[in-house]
């Protein structure tokens, strides 16, 4: 039935908690879901990094460059009940303009079976969310870059469609050595232009900010992101992890401290994430989401919810990453990615 894809989209959407709205206040949070391995593996919505690869210019324009230009990069993430994710996105640089990437990205949640008002099976349907990205960078001088996203997106839910169309903008900054580089982005402006019925729902418009640095001769690049700067409160009651405590004898209640409660929501908007050069072509990544933790965290059982780790692989033209990333107890889906300079 219809009601199952979207029980199944909805579990797509906590895939993405590191970054996604408060539950239930916007629609199509597959506009947040990136499905490239690196990102993936740091733990990371996008990435504020100098290089030549195509991965990082997918979720942040801003820092797509002249490099990247003749770059192609294949993505899948297998999910559970048959279903995945993937993308496809190849960069051309042209003269007067900046780079320009042109992607094709999609979640499928598989095959429902479909029954009528009497329980007797009429069929059977599919559901899916398909997006078009053509994203622009231009650098401005060698410190200070802009770009933007231009995403068109289709949801297919059986015989129901919606469509809307949003934007990303950014601007990034990197330092004369390239080891500190800063990116400030709004993402998902936009609205929905068909809806499934009457109502209009918002995006998931989110600002956020993240910053890379690495020392002089260490082996390994910090990352640390600032999540959803657009809303302050993060939090909701959770009635397993509740925020007060009663005395079973006496009934007294006591509160949380207002330090504790403003050190969670600060933990909560919160990224960060390392990753080790382990030679040449070999790199291992880790990253860390307390409100994932927080949002996921099993009764008396310790889990991974929160952590991510990933390795890359570079051989001349090809580079190839994988991530696993733990969004909760029972479901860490991998993340594969093949990218090559033709």
């Amino acid at each position: 039935m219809l009601a199952c894809a979207i029980i199944f989209n909805f579990q797509f959407s906590i895939f993405n908690s590191v970054n996604a709205q408060v539950a239930g206040l916007n629609t199509l949070t597959v506009l947040d879901l990136s499905s490239t391995a690196r990102t993936a593996g740091l733990g990371m919505d996008y990435l504020a990094l100098y290089g030549d690869d195509l991965t990082v210019g997918i979720d942040n324009p801003s820092l797509l460059r002249s490099t990247m230009g003749g770059s192609g990069v294949l993505s899948f993430v297998p999910m559970f009940s048959g279903g995945s994710m993937g993308s496809l996105t190849y960069a051309h640089t042209f003269d007067r303009i900046g780079t320009v990437s042109f992607g094709f990205h999609y979640v499928g949640y598989g095959r429902f079976e479909e029954y009528d008002e009497e329980e007797n099976h009429v069929g059977d349907f599919t559901a899916g969310d398909y997006a078009l990205t053509i994203g622009w960078g231009l650098w401005l001088d060698s410190n200070f870059s802009v770009g933007a996203n231009f995403k068109p997106v289709l949801s297919q839910y059986e015989r129901y469609t919606a469509l809307a169309v949003a934007f990303d903008v950014a601007a990034s900054y990197v330092s004369d050595s390239r080891a500190l580089v800063a990116t400030l982005m709004a993402r998902n402006i936009g609205a929905q232009i068909i809806t499934f019925d009457e109502s209009v729902e918002s995006l998931p418009f989110e600002l956020s900010a993240e910053l890379s640095y690495k020392l002089k001769r260490a082996p390994f690049r910090l990352f640390v992101a600032a999540t959803e700067l657009q809303r302050w409160n993060l939090r909701y009651d959770d009635p397993l992890n509740p925020t007060s405590t009663t005395d079973p004898f006496t009934g007294e209640v006591t509160e949380e401290g207002w330090l504790a409660g403003v050190a969670d929501n600060l933990m909560r908007h919160t990224l960060v994430g390392v990753e080790l050069n382990l030679g040449s072509s070999l790199f291992a990544r880790v990253g860390y989401s307390w409100r994932q933790t927080a949002e996921m965290r099993g009764i008396d059982a310790f889990n991974l919810s929160g952590f991510s780790f990933g390795l890359g692989l570079r051989r001349g033209r090809f580079e190839f990453s994988y991530a696993r990333r733990n969004y909760h107890l029972s479901q860490a889906p991998n993340y594969l990615t093949l990218s090559y300079k033709f």
